[in-house]
């Protein structure tokens, strides 16, 4: 594979940065912007040490959730914050290229909109403390000029509206220009109002609060493919509401145990079929994935499918459990398919056969020697994320050291690429990375004891009908985008 080549630009934005790449891979040309999401960032001045304010980073900037809206022209993330940021992809018009005669990134992303979507709370009766860290974040289906997505922390899930306006009402008859009630005896005529243009405002406001539905941690939100309804698992139990009503939902899944000290299994993630409203799955820490239809009963707890891989009595270890347990699980496009993730493998399913995986990712095998040592630094408890590309013909998931792994399901061949700052300096070249394991030893390999844990990738999204994908590494978003390269696609 081919270097990738980087240069950098600066956004307007002071919450955020950007750098462009350039590369190739394959037949492809890659392009790749870095947007990097730098929280509370500092105006320039000699008197401050920006390398160190760069390398310093608060829990409350880790990025925690990362989702590109349906047409893939927004991009929002969540943060341990609270707070959500939302990336609007940029638009030029040809006719402006053209007089400057510029060639304009059409991968890259500025801020559009930042806003606290949860607060610290704290739950009385249990003496807990809620977080505002943001889990999950779901765009609605665009039904108008507006956009709405949803957002959870632990136990609360709101809907935002996000909307633009760039006219002002003028000439009210009851109020003067600073908005304060006139004399009613001095108004001796009328007027029409009329709108006037004005600055571009994107307003952000909160339209419902879905709240009580959940005694234990909310770790997954679904839109339902009806646009009407959606569903938020936890630890135990799966509640469907409906958008427009909040003080109730109804239980679809409970695997609750009367005594809790039966309990076998939590729910780790669950999602709604893309194209059958009926239809949902939900994986487990036991590495199982049932696939539930609601036509059968109102209450699910009896599946219609389980997918399960047989283990093998000669690879059962003390870590075999928790390295088995599903930390994500996503539909293919199309429906035919299920991805999901462990700590070491990311798997392919097909929904027609149940007695295990299509295919099976290495994604890190290498670090089975030192589960122990994961086990202690509790890094083996880390939930990974994987998503699809566009024609689910590509998988993606995260690992460590800032390492990202690509697989191309018609080859089954995998790359690993990495997402770090310091490779996005000025004409710097990404390449691919390898980690040795043994044999001959390359230059440039990253020996498995050099691997850094603290930097781990865990969430992405991939754009849902190009080839960009967002990626997040602690507080940084990283964009990168495939363009074809126009020699290639000629031939």
């Amino acid at each position: 594979m081919t270097p990738w080549m980087l240069h950098r630009s600066r956004s307007t934005a002071s919450a955020a940065r950007g750098c462009r790449a350039l590369g190739r891979s394959g037949r492809a040309c890659w392009r790749v912007t870095f947007p990097q999401l730098q929280m509370g960032e500092v105006a320039e001045s000699p008197k401050i040490n920006h390398t160190f304010l760069r390398d310093y980073v608060t829990e409350a900037d880790v990025i925690s959730t990362v989702e590109f809206n349906q047409t893939g022209d927004l991009l929002a993330t969540g943060d341990k914050g609270g707070r959500v940021v939302i990336f609007q992809r940029e638009s030029e018009s040809k006719g402006e290229l053209e007089e400057t005669g510029e060639t304009v990134d059409s991968g890259e992303y500025n801020v559009y909109s930042t806003f606290q979507s949860h607060e610290p709370d704290f739950d009385y009766l249990k003496s807990l403390e809620i977080e505002e860290k943001i889990n999950k974040i779901r765009w609605l289906p665009q039904q108008n000029a507006a956009h709405f997505l949803l957002s959870t922390n632990d136990k609360t899930i709101k809907l935002w509206k996000v909307s633009e306006r760039d006219k002002r009402p003028e000439g009210y008859n009851l109020k003067d220009e600073e908005g304060r009630l006139k004399d009613i005896s001095t108004i001796t005529s009328l007027q029409v109002p009329v709108l006037k243009p004005t600055d571009l405002m994107v307003e952000v406001r909160p339209r419902r609060v879905f709240s009580n539905g959940h005694t234990y941690h909310v770790n997954s939100i679904s839109v339902n493919s009806d646009g009407e309804t959606y569903l938020s698992a936890d630890d135990l139990r799966i509640n469907m509401w409906h958008l427009g009503i909040t003080d109730r939902s109804f239980n679809i899944v409970d695997i609750k145990p009367t005594n809790m000290e039966d309990l076998t299994e939590v729910i780790t993630a669950a999602e709604f079929h893309p194209q059958h409203c009926h239809l949902f799955v939900y994986s487990s820490s036991k590495g199982t994935l049932r696939l539930c239809d609601m036509r059968a009963s109102a209450l699910c707890d009896k599946h219609t499918k389980l997918f399960e891989e047989p283990e093998d009595p000669g690879n059962r270890s003390f870590f075999s459990e928790i390295i088995s347990s599903v930390s994500d699980v996503k539909f293919s496009h199309n429906g035919r398919y299920l991805l999901t993730r462990d700590y070491l493998t990311a798997k392919v399913w097909d929904l027609n056969m149940e007695k295990g995986p299509v295919e099976t990712y290495q994604v890190h095998e290498y670090l089975r020697s030192k589960l122990c040592s994961l086990y202690e630094n509790d890094c083996i408890f880390d939930k990974f994320e994987c998503v699809w590309n566009s024609s689910d013909s590509v998988i993606m998931t995260g690992a460590y050291n800032s390492f990202f792994r690509m697989f191309d399901r018609e080859t089954g061949r995998g790359v690993t690429l990495e997402a770090w700052r310091e490779s996005s300096k000025p004409r710097a070249v990404l390449r691919t990375r390898r980690v040795y394991t043994g044999g001959k030893r390359r230059r440039g390999d990253v020996g498995v004891d050099s691997l850094d844990f603290t930097k781990k990738i865990l969430h992405m999204a991939w754009h849902p009908s190009e080839n960009i994908i967002a990626i997040a590494a602690t507080n940084n978003l990283y964009i990168f985008q495939d363009r074809v390269n126009p020699d290639t696609q000629t031939q």
